[in-house]
């Protein structure tokens, strides 16, 4: 089985990332699609994060999950949260019993140095020791994560999810960010780095 990564946060929220090597078959012997999805890859993707839901929670009510005008899934009158992203063949999720939570998982190219300046100010770039690839796909992610945490779009990564700082340990570390739409929120995002994947998340 590709588990690729498996984290416990704490007694209610725990994360994974699955690593698909399998076809649709061997997924719907355990989940079904919830919407119809066309590309093939895709439907591999959206199968997936829902089988790690699954693992990561058994007995996940899946069949409870609705997408929200902004296109997040959610679980209405529930005390669940959960965040599901894919990116190539990798699928992440997670899971927690009360508190509202967002995850990336991004792929390390060189593509994300021509939308930099999209997403990240002329501060923000100043707080980077060094600008390379990697560096920058942390913190593309980390928002990402909170953008998904957030969950009801209208969000501009520059002005409403704004880097405070970030610290890098080896393969992992944390950003702290300040999120200003609608009301400020301090927010502490984790990340991981696997090679060329970076895994960013925020449970708040």
């Amino acid at each position: 089985m590709p588990l690729f990564y498996q984290h416990n946060i704490n007694h209610e929220a725990k994360l994974g990332v699955w690593s698909i090597e399998e076809d649709e078959e061997f997924f719907l012997q355990k989940v079904q699609l919830q919407k119809e999805i066309r590309h093939p890859h895709k439907r591999l993707q959206h199968l997936a994060g829902r089988y790690l839901l699954e693992m990561l929670h058994p007995g996940f009510p899946l069949h409870l999950i609705e997408i929200a005008e902004s296109n997040k899934p959610h679980l209405p009158g529930t005390t669940f949260h959960f965040s599901i992203s894919h990116c190539g063949n990798f699928a992440a999720a997670i899971v927690s019993e009360n508190k509202v939570v967002g995850i990336d998982v991004e792929l390390v190219t060189p593509k994300i140095e021509l939308i930099k300046n999209k997403f990240l100010s002329g501060k923000e770039i100043k707080l980077l020791s060094t600008e390379n690839f990697e560096l920058l796909t942390i913190l593309w992610s980390c928002k990402e994560a909170v953008y998904k945490w957030y969950g009801q779009g209208g969000v501009d990564f520059k002005s409403h999810i704004v880097i405070k700082n970030i610290s890098v340990n080896r393969n992992s570390g944390i950003v702290e960010c300040r999120f200003m739409k609608n009301e400020m929120k301090e927010l502490i995002i984790h990340f991981n780095i696997f090679e060329n994947l970076c895994l960013a998340w925020v449970v708040n």
